[in-house]
């Protein structure tokens, strides 16, 4: 459904928003798509059609907050991380017990005092939600990333090929007192932490290095030893060094591949075992302050993994987020605050966000099911302009997952021209039922994902424009080596869309590591650090340790793995692709595919990187 203005009152009833408007703030729903990139119309930021109601829900939210922040300090205060409990035997603090008990009775008594004015203030929120539109929308001017997008494609003359990037991580940025249940805690330090760690690894220069040796193996990946090196501080999410990230240099179109100015490509000869030099210092907010690195020592740099087989694709243990990503989704970002926070550090490099989605209180029958205390947790950001945006809440949801409004975030996106037509893409993240042996209601919210997409392609794309890519990722909840999820295993959706790790239903490629971590050993030195995780995953023996195991039929023995595969554990993040929807002179090939240990203590969620090369074959173009 589409909306201009007026009807946003009825797209939020219908868990529905998707507007455009151009560059002077006027609705403009069915008007085509200017060259210019001052001309591109972009989504209004307030979720609000005006400033009236905004400020009504910002004044319900105030009274709200005090109480809710009791409550959650109450919680937080009764449950302690692994961390804090290893610290404090470290300590010998006797006195916790009666910290925690007054502290308790001290929050408890705040939470009853503040209760009525909450009352009042949710008298106020509640009704309101049903003329918000699920999302809000945030975009900064990023003019040599976005010009350069407009306008490499003609200067190409409409060939060549180019790669796109995406990643996809679940933070659990929920409020402090829901985290510590997951075994986090510092939810606002966190937030500006994965933020700032975010925005330098995919800011950074992508380097290329090529082995000239009769035995080269090809492109190497940039390893430990072109790490910049790290400066020592405690766990995460406390004492990070507030450094911006390096500014993406823009891409330069040209020759038969198109790359971002910034990248570097170095050339190594086979018997050459110096490793060039590493970037510019930056801060490593994830080291532990009692683990120093050597100085001097570098490493060789390895190569992306590779069977060798002609459908394999190359990939790698990375410590950092792949450069030049597009496009990130993120999961999980319930607190409102965090993703203002993960906003201030990613807006700037990005351009575009969309934060907040999802519903809250009562909606429409048939819509959601039961009142929504959170949003969907759901976090875009684009490096190209959002066009189009639409948002679906899951009705089927059950048990604790229905207190959230998860769902389907679809957005099509502008990259630029090529010969006159606008090139576009489709980008859709979801967040699927959590609990499990419940594998017949996320089957179910596939069902509606896939049909929510399709849905949202017919309604947005026009004749006159050229799809280049389109990407469903997100936290699915089911793996492909469970027999409990067998079900899901066996979906339609992946026969639409192509996932880069998987052989085929219930068996991964060999190469594949899992994605979810063991909450209650998310502090061991062997995965507190972006470095130890990543030595950690690349051995099996220790990845059992680390990684949950699949989970077993009730009743059934588990025997796994099969003889002669290896272990791969839980992967439940996924970024799958498709080329069915794209235009026809366009191939997709998988260009690398990454696990990504840079947010190692921050989250119980291994991130993903896909980058994908997409081929313009002006031969087969459409008539």
């Amino acid at each position: 459904m589409r909306s201009s203005v007026g009807q946003w009152a009825c797209a939020a009833l219908a868990n529905v928003a998707s507007v455009r408007r151009n560059s002077a703030g006027d609705p403009d729903v069915h008007s085509p798509l200017t060259g210019a990139w001052r001309q591109v119309m972009a989504l209004r930021e307030s979720p609000f059609s005006n400033g009236c109601a905004a400020g009504l829900h910002a004044l319900g939210w105030a009274l709200i907050l005090p109480c809710f922040w009791f409550l959650n300090r109450l919680l937080a205060v009764c449950k302690p991380t692994t961390l804090e409990r290893a610290r404090r035997a470290e300590q010998e603090c006797y006195l916790h017990p009666l910290k925690v008990f007054f502290g308790a009775i001290l929050f408890f008594i705040l939470f009853l005092l503040t209760a009525p004015l909450a009352f009042l203030g949710f008298l106020l929120w509640a009704p309101l939600q049903a003329a918000r539109r699920p999302f809000s929308y945030h975009q900064e001017a990023v003019p040599a990333t976005e010009g350069e997008a407009l306008g490499g494609w003609e200067q190409q003359g409409g060939g060549g090929k180019v790669t796109f990037g995406f990643a996809t991580a679940n933070l659990c940025l929920l409020p402090e007192g829901l985290a510590r249940f997951n075994n986090l805690s510092n939810t606002q330090c966190r937030a500006a932490a994965i933020g700032k760690l975010i925005a330098y690894g995919v800011s950074r220069p992508r380097i290329r290095i090529f082995v000239d040796s009769p035995s080269s193996c090809g492109t190497l990946s940039p390893s430990s030893s072109l790490l910049p090196p790290t400066t020592p501080s405690s766990y995460g999410s406390t004492d990070t060094q507030d450094q911006p990230p390096p500014a993406d240099g823009p891409e330069e179109p040209g020759g038969p591949a198109r790359t971002r100015a910034g990248d570097t490509t170095i050339e190594m000869p086979g018997d050459d075992t110096e490793s060039p030099a590493p970037p510019p210092s930056a801060a490593n907010f994830n080291q532990n302050s009692h683990q120093h690195r050597r100085k001097g020592h570098r490493h060789p740099p390895r190569a992306l993994g590779s069977l060798g087989s002609a459908d394999d694709v190359p990939w790698e243990v990375s410590p950092l987020f792949p450069a030049g990503v597009d496009m990130v989704c993120l999961e999980e970002v319930f607190d409102k605050r965090a993703a203002q926070k993960l906003t201030q550090a990613l807006g700037p490099l990005f351009g575009h966000v969309l934060y907040d989605v999802g519903v809250y209180a009562c909606q429409a029958p048939g819509c959601c099911s039961g009142f929504k205390f959170f949003n969907s947790g759901l976090f875009l950001a684009s490096r190209y302009p959002v066009l189009e945006a639409q948002y679906h809440c899951f009705p089927n949801s059950k048990g604790e997952d229905a207190l959230a409004a998860k769902g389907l975030l679809a957005v099509k996106v502008l990259i630029g021209q090529n010969q006159g037509q606008n090139v576009v893409g489709y980008f859709n993240c979801t967040h699927l039922h959590a609990p499990e042996g419940e594998g017949a209601v996320r089957c179910e919210q596939l069902n509606m994902v896939t049909k929510w997409i399709a849905e949202f392609q017919a309604q947005t794309r026009r004749s006159d424009e050229m799809v280049v890519f389109d990407v469903l990722c997100g936290d699915f909840n089911f793996d492909n080596c469970s027999p409990d999820d067998v079900l899901e295993q066996k979906h339609s959706v992946f026969e639409d869309y192509r996932d880069p790790c998987r052989a085929g239903p219930g068996k991964e490629k060999l190469w594949v590591i899992g994605t979810l971590l063991e909450q209650p050993t998310l502090y061991d030195d062997d995965v507190r650090t972006p470095e130890n995780l990543q030595k950690t995953l690349e051995r099996e023996e220790l990845r059992k340790r680390y990684i949950s195991p699949p989970v077993r039929l009730a009743g059934c023995p588990l025997d796994y793995p099969e003889p002669g595969q290896p272990w791969v554990g839980r992967r439940i993040d996924y970024i799958l692709y498709r080329e069915s929807t794209l235009d026809k002179q366009c191939h997709t090939e998988v260009e690398d595919f990454t696990f990504v240990t840079q947010l190692a203590g921050l989250t119980d969620h291994i991130p993903v990187g896909l980058r994908l090369s997409v081929t313009l074959d002006l031969d087969g173009a459409n008539p």
